[in-house]
């Protein structure tokens, strides 16, 4: 990190559900980053050990994920939305030696509690962690259970910070597992460095993103496209990331995604076809993109599965901007 990136904004919270917005330089990040890895390391937490991050949208999750990678530890994120069972399989095959988690997730009209859940799935897992940091949100305090669990951002804040951990390149980096509807979940391996280099260079060559430029993928980081273009690669290139907990329509209504890229100046949106779907549903005339100054939007990137042509249509004529369907 060069002097002149230490005071950028690396990532740009922007949560619907607690309706507020928090921003962190890359000296912030990169300082919370190193304490939860010294808390990490401080506990038994190293090279080559798995950690399983069970989280929702919030920064912490980032910060887990990227703590883990400076001790050379291999994360493995399982989707908020996921119940006790699914990721009971996924810690009896992970085998972690931690588990970072929150007391709960947002979603419209209610509190989700995680912390029963996880507890729920660490009692039918055969696999149990030696302890967990539990981030307690002001939404819903979870009960930690003695001897196991600890509070995440008290762990965080007492810890040293860490130095980076040197890796090979083709060292393991993270392990996600499929969604399991066709059998027991696989789990997918994904090396550092050949995964850093090719997501350094989509950046610019791809997305037309470069050092300071505001980036939106739509997804959540419990998939790998929010593993890749949430955290990852935006970061890598040193631009701004925008992490959105909400939901495309009715937190409040269908310009919750325009309002989002008005207010951080986003430069290329990444979404999935189904959210333009659901706000097209709702808007069909495009009304409420004219509420919102979408100067700077000049690129709607859709993955995730195959956009319909009428969608993508709608889209196009009005944003007015490239829509690039570049489903993989």
């Amino acid at each position: 990190m060069n002097r002149s990136t230490h005071w950028a904004i690396a990532l740009i919270w922007d949560s619907a559900m607690a309706q507020c917005v928090e921003r962190f330089t890359y000296r912030e990040m990169q300082d919370r980053v190193a304490r939860l890895a010294g808390a990490l390391s401080a506990r038994g937490v190293g090279y080559g050990d798995r950690v399983v991050i069970y989280m929702p949208m919030i920064p912490s999750a980032v910060v887990a994920m990227l703590a883990c990678a400076r001790l050379g530890a291999i994360h493995s994120v399982v989707f908020g939305g996921f119940a006790a069972a699914e990721l009971a399989k996924r810690i009896e095959d992970a085998t972690p030696k931690a588990i970072l988690s929150a007391s709960c997730g947002l979603e419209p009209g209610r509190v989700v509690a995680y912390k029963p859940l996880l507890d729920a799935a660490i009692e039918q897992s055969a696999h149990k962690p030696a302890f967990c940091l539990v981030y307690q949100r002001p939404a819903l305090t979870a009960t930690l259970v003695p001897g196991r669990d600890e509070d995440f951002a008290t762990a965080e804040a007492a810890a040293s910070p860490h130095a980076p951990v040197p890796v090979a390149a083709t060292d393991p980096l993270y392990i996600l597992y499929t969604s399991g509807t066709t059998g027991k979940p696989k789990g997918v391996v994904r090396d550092t460095g050949g995964y850093a280099v090719a997501l350094h260079q989509s950046m610019a060559m791809i997305y037309g993103i470069q050092p300071g430029d505001t980036f939106w993928c739509a997804s959540d980081v419990g998939w790998v496209v929010g593993h890749s273009y949430i955290v990852y690669a935006p970061l890598l290139v040193g631009a701004t990331s925008v992490m959105y907990e909400g939901k495309p329509v009715g937190t409040p209504d269908a310009g919750a995604y325009w309002r989002v890229c008005a207010e951080h100046g986003v430069k290329a949106l990444f979404t999935a076809p189904t959210a333009l779907r659901a706000i097209k549903q709702r808007d069909p005339a495009g009304a409420l993109t004219h509420e919102y100054d979408l100067s700077k939007l000049e690129t709607l990137f859709l993955a995730g599965e195959r956009c319909d042509p009428p969608t993508a249509l709608w889209a196009a004529e009005t944003l007015g901007i490239p829509v690039v369907d570049h489903w993989w």
